[in-house]
């Protein structure tokens, strides 16, 4: 694939409104995980609370009833350290393009071209 300016300044406007969308899903996710993560505190004290029992028995009582609220607090919580991830991830690859661009134009005017 050859590499022009135009190119690298297209990839770069693409990159940056990916960069743009990423924060909502990345907020969204964050909700999902916040949402879950109440859901799952609330199932825990319900179940540890109407076990009758000593404290031990009432803490494995709560985890072995709240699993489900568990699963899908972890899967939230992957799910917004993904998206997380991703963003920087194209956040990083901006910047690469970023310096290979200013590269690129710094070879074209060594070389004089567009001056023409």
């Amino acid at each position: 694939m050859e590499l022009t300016p135009v190119k690298i300044e297209q990839h770069i406007l693409g990159l940056s409104n990916r960069i743009a969308n990423s924060a909502a899903v990345c907020n969204d996710r964050y909700l999902e995980f916040l949402t879950a993560d109440r859901e799952y505190d609330r199932a825990y004290a319900q179940a540890f609370m109407s076990h009758d029992g000593a404290q031990g028995e009432k803490r494995y009582a709560a985890e072995l009833a709240t699993t489900e609220e568990r699963e899908r607090r972890d899967v939230a919580d992957a799910a917004h350290r993904y998206a997380d991830r991703l963003s920087k991830a194209l956040q990083s690859e901006l910047l690469a393009y970023q310096s290979l661009n200013k590269s690129l134009l710094a070879q074209y005017q060594v070389a004089g071209t567009g001056e023409r």
